[in-house]
């Protein structure tokens, strides 16, 4: 009964971890934005089966052989990353895991056709989006306009920075970098990790990623504007 109990309690407690990143929107560090619905459901199903477990323990009769009563329970090890969910969220992927892999840009499809930018002055675009067009496109589709990006930066091999954008598929463990360069009117005294916003133009000079070989195209600055970290950190 103790050890029924004891899952119980800690099945409860990952239901609530998991309703407690969907409420205070957390959740998109580590999943994709779309799965919200799913982790209502699944932190409320497990809520529920914990709750009506617990129940079923004190209403039971306790087992007259105490024998296990006071070993340790291996489950009990699940409550530390629970409790670092529950009371000091984890970050999302940022410069760290970054530097340690490849870009991702190579899973864009290499023949896809570009719409126009819509109008605007600067068009606001996705690091993902920006780095597709000049990569697979040569830039055609964005050709003069004026740009503006957002990212957290990371330290180049040359000693320069990228601007990047962690990109995921389903969840944070899936999670690769979008790469793009800077090159321009780049300021001093950035550090790694920091988010920016930049304003400029495509640029035709590109590199290769020294991890996976991948293109990582470059971005002309003008403009850089220190900013705060989005809620919405990933792009897919």
């Amino acid at each position: 009964m103790v050890r029924k109990a004891t899952h119980s309690v800690i099945l409860l407690l990952v239901g609530g971890a998991l309703l407690k990143i969907s409420i205070d929107g957390t959740y998109v560090r580590y999943v994709k934005e779309g799965m919200l619905p799913l982790l209502y459901v699944a932190g409320g199903v497990l809520v529920t089966v914990a709750v009506l477990s617990l129940v079923a323990v004190y209403r039971g009769k306790r087992e007259e052989s105490h024998e296990h009563e006071h070993s340790f329970d291996a489950a009990w090890l699940l409550l530390l990353p629970l409790l670092a969910v529950l009371l000091v969220a984890p970050p999302a992927l940022g410069g760290f895991s970054a530097a340690r892999s490849g870009s991702a840009l190579g899973t864009a499809p290499e023949k896809a056709e570009f719409p126009p930018l819509p109008a605007g002055d600067p068009v606001r675009l996705s690091v993902l989006d920006y780095a597709s067009r000049s990569v697979f496109d040569s830039g055609k589709t964005l050709g003069d306009r004026r740009l503006k990006l957002s990212g957290f930066l990371m330290t180049a091999p040359d000693g320069g920075l990228y601007l990047a954008r962690m990109r995921i598929t389903c969840c944070a463990a899936d999670g690769r970098p979008v790469k793009v360069g800077l090159t321009g009117q780049v300021p001093g005294g950035l550090k790694a990790d920091q988010w920016v916003e930049v304003t400029g133009k495509y640029s035709t000079r590109s590199g290769k990623d020294q991890i996976n070989d991948e293109t990582i195209p470059y971005f002309q600055v003008e403009t850089l504007t220190q900013i705060a970290a989005p809620k919405k950190p990933y792009e897919s």
